[in-house]
């Protein structure tokens, strides 16, 4: 008999047959989530966190890829990785809060998990085809866990209670401000104005109605027919050129980053 101590195997903090695995193991799919949150947290009540840190702000392109990677972390680690991934974030929260003498909304973080939730299934449908219901319960049911982990309270059971309470928040939660002028101006001046409207295009196809309404995001056909085609190109070279067609030279070093990232886990 070994003397030695047979140790306990790790856990992976999402199952590797999740859905959640397979959508943010994509690029293109995390880059859709991120065009249609970039939306909708323009136009939510606590959007002033923002620019009281100045960070996303300053710069929200690179800011998004710094928020991909923290995803990375948290989706495709094992558990005990993910864990101090997400008391790390808690911390960062915490330290905001004593900053500015305020406490984050409980609603507003619930907010933000029901955004990457909701644009996790919005972006998977738009390029290739809805989830199934199993699906959608997993995909749920793996970002409540992620919420838990953040503290989070007051998530509901399951997809059916999360759809029902999602359509309340956007109700209750989201309004036009200066803010949101002030941050759709810096998306216009990191991105440039034809990519800006890229932008603008894209989100209208993603966004629930209500989201659209506000920004006066307006469907156009043509991009209804690119973002199609672009879910449906079979030569893989392709797929690095568009990307790098939306997002300006300057961010290409972080787009690599992201890519070497995810494709460790495809």
């Amino acid at each position: 008999m070994s003397s030695l101590t047979s140790q306990p195997l790790k856990s992976d903090f999402v199952a590797r047959g999740s859905i959640v695995r397979k959508i943010w193991g994509d690029i293109e799919l995390v880059l859709l989530i991120f065009v249609g949150s970039a939306a909708e947290f323009a136009l939510n009540r606590t959007v002033d966190w923002l620019f009281f840190t100045g960070r996303i702000p300053a710069d929200p392109v690179k800011r998004l890829f710094s928020t991909v990677r923290y995803a990375q972390e948290i989706v495709f680690a094992e558990r005990e990785a993910a864990e101090r991934t997400l008391a790390t974030i808690n911390a960062i929260h915490g330290a905001i809060e004593r900053q500015r003498g305020q406490s984050i909304p409980d609603w507003a973080f619930r907010d933000v998990l029901y955004m990457l939730i909701d644009y996790s299934e919005r972006a998977h449908s738009i390029l290739y085809g809805p989830l199934s219901t199993a699906e959608r319960e997993d995909l749920y049911l793996v970002f409540r866990t992620v919420g838990e982990g953040l503290n989070v309270k007051a998530l509901p059971a399951g997809y059916e209670e999360w759809r029902a309470d999602r359509r309340l928040h956007l109700v209750r939660d989201l309004n036009h401000s200066r803010h949101t002028a002030l941050l759709y101006h810096q998306y216009r001046r990191h991105l440039g104005e034809w990519r800006y409207q890229i932008l603008r295009g894209v989100q209208a196809l993603l966004v629930p109605e209500r989201v659209r309404r506000l920004l006066r995001l307006r469907r156009r056909t043509i991009f209804a027919a690119l973002v199609e085609g672009y879910g449906q190109l079979i030569v893989p070279e392709l797929r690095p050129l568009v990307r790098r067609l939306m997002v300006q030279p300057r961010y290409w070093d972080e787009m690599k980053k992201m890519e070497r990232g995810l494709s460790k886990h495809a």
